[in-house]
């Protein structure tokens, strides 16, 4: 999907196409405008240049994106960047109400699908009515049709014989294109890339591979199989002199059991458990409810909750305990996610937060899950 967290917001507010928008954190108090919609004038809409915090961008627009700015980047740097970007609060909900549509959409149409994620898919033309002709190119246009009709979201399509190509073609001719890739063109289109623009090949082992004189695809395809083998270990070597050569037998794969569910959230200021009491209470109250509420949309239940803290010196405490009966309540997630903090020291300030259900079982066809959680007769820490 283009754009896909700023797209939604545009259909939520028209007046900001062409607009360089960026998308990040959760509500602020200068939002209390926004609930005008498509009536709200340009020059009420949040700047970038007024925030102030440590949040980072989810997503931005294409016009925002001509600035320098993207996905994962602090808003604070973002600001000195693109200081007249519109800044919108993220709003995850209505982006998994969008992403269930849009995937609906083209199972309809191509059955074979493989989820990736709330704005990306994977899909098998191989066995779909027409899905051969012009390489693929009638069956792309009609999936982005029918996208477009039933959510007003545009969407770029890459067709390729294997997923890790079909990934990189997806690339090539956003917002809105259809970019077909044929094993002869590897040299061509492929082998001038950047090796960073495999998807597998990330910052650390970009810079060992640029480190060896190793830049492109080209470059990395060049190299001998037992060479990568030797500097990058059996397994990753072998994969990618493989993937410099366009070759992945992995299948689409529709049918996956999810290992967890979770939700975090990270704080536009630092928290104490003891003078933030009320408001952490809130946000954890929160999250065990998101957690919950997925838990139910997905139609699975877990036995072992746990909790993520990220401390203000950015150190990170995990915990987890198994409790004795599958559940999605989001009562018995609280209190089992409330003792798990009683076990994490809770002096120094919090950045971020975060439930966590695993040892998922689906639930059963009327949905029952373990019963509600009794309160708590030992309190709570927040």
């Amino acid at each position: 999907m283009d754009a896909f967290y700023a797209s939604v917001e545009l259909l939520r507010y028209p007046q900001l196409a062409g607009q360089p928008v960026v998308i990040g954190g959760g509500r602020r108090s200068a939002d209390g405008p926004l609930a005008q919609g498509g009536r709200l004038p340009l020059e009420q809409f949040p700047r970038l240049a007024d925030y102030v915090g440590r949040g980072v961008i989810t997503t931005a627009t294409y016009p925002a994106r001509a600035f320098g700015v993207g996905s994962a980047m602090g808003l604070m740097k973002a600001a000195r960047l693109c200081p007249q970007a519109i800044l919108l609060p993220a709003d995850f909900d209505e982006y998994r109400r969008f992403s269930r549509l849009f995937k609906s959409t083209i199972v309809e149409i191509a059955p074979q699908m493989e989820d990736r994620g709330v704005d990306e898919v994977y899909i098998d033309f191989t066995a779909v009515p027409g899905g051969q002709r012009e390489g693929g190119r009638v069956l792309a246009r009609l999936i982005q049709q029918a996208i477009l009709e039933r959510t007003g979201l545009t969407c770029s399509i890459g067709v390729a014989p294997n997923k890790l190509l079909a990934k990189m073609a997806s690339e090539f001719d956003k917002p809105n294109g259809i970019s077909i890739l044929h094993e002869t063109d590897l040299e061509a289109r492929i082998w001038p890339l950047p090796a960073r623009k495999i998807n597998g090949i990330g910052p650390k082992a970009d810079a060992k591979l640029a480190a060896l004189g190793i830049r492109t695809i080209g470059d990395l395809a060049a190299r001998d199989r037992a060479w990568l083998v030797e500097r990058f270990g059996k397994a990753y070597g072998a994969w990618m002199h493989e993937a410099a050569w366009g070759r992945d037998e992995r299948p689409v794969v529709t049918e996956s059991e999810p290992v967890s569910v979770s939700r975090e959230t990270t704080f536009d200021r630092d928290l104490h458990a003891v003078h933030d009491r009320a408001e952490l209470s809130a946000i954890f109250t929160r999250l065990c409810e998101k957690v919950a509420e997925d838990l139910r949309r997905k139609g699975y239940a877990g036995r072992t909750i746990g909790i993520k803290l990220r401390y203000d010196d950015f150190r990170t405490a995990t915990r987890d305990q198994t409790i004795a009966a599958h559940t999605a309540d989001a009562r018995a997630i609280r209190q089992a996610a409330g003792q798990c903090l009683k076990r994490v020291p809770l002096e120094r300030r919090l950045r971020l937060l975060g439930v966590r259900v695993g040892a998922l079982r689906r639930l059963d066809g009327d949905g029952a899950a373990a019963a509600p959680a009794a309160p708590d007769p030992n309190g709570r820490l927040f």
